[in-house]
């Protein structure tokens, strides 16, 4: 006998579907004011050392504004990244895209997935990782403890709640 359409949903439907990106503490317009502060601040230490006589060195003032221009694109590029994670009743797929667009998926049997936490005392969860069949997958590597032990309850409890249900 072929299921329903209700059966069909219900299977599909996601009992968990989280998105993770990578933080990032300072916005578009934080990074411009600080840019701006920080070449003002390296156009008066240019000034200064030049009047000094020092001048090579206002050289090495814009090397580093350079650097740390270039170190902050550099992190706003890898903030393209994300990790999702969704479980439904039938499959629990993870699927990592990198920050060059490179995609990698993992499909798993939620009934035969385990999830394990390794924590620390003073730093509280530091990984999460989902073992099946042999196979260890790492997720929610881009969270804080705080936001991985909260992640690790939710997920939890969405997969205990999928074992439960066959």
């Amino acid at each position: 006998m072929a299921p329903d359409k209700a059966e069909e949903r219900t299977e599909e439907e996601p009992v968990f579907a989280a998105t993770i990106r990578p933080h990032r503490s300072l916005g578009r317009d934080g990074f411009r004011v600080m840019m701006i502060v920080c070449g003002l601040v390296a156009l008066a230490a240019c000034i200064r050392v030049i009047a000094l006589g020092f001048w090579p060195v206002s050289g090495f003032i814009l090397v580093d504004l350079g650097g740390l221009y270039v170190a902050f694109r550099v992190s706003y590029r890898r903030a393209k990244s994300f990790e999702e994670v969704v479980l439904t009743r039938i499959e629990l797929m993870i699927r990592r895209v990198t920050h060059k667009g490179q995609a990698r998926e993992w499909h798993l049997n939620p009934i035969w997935t385990k999830l394990h936490r390794e924590s620390d005392e003073e730093y509280g969860l530091q990984r999460i990782t989902l073992e099946s069949r042999g196979q260890r997958i790492v997720i929610a590597g881009e969270l804080s403890p705080v936001e991985r032990e909260d992640f690790a309850d939710a997920f939890g409890t969405a997969l205990s709640s999928v074992k439960r249900g066959y």
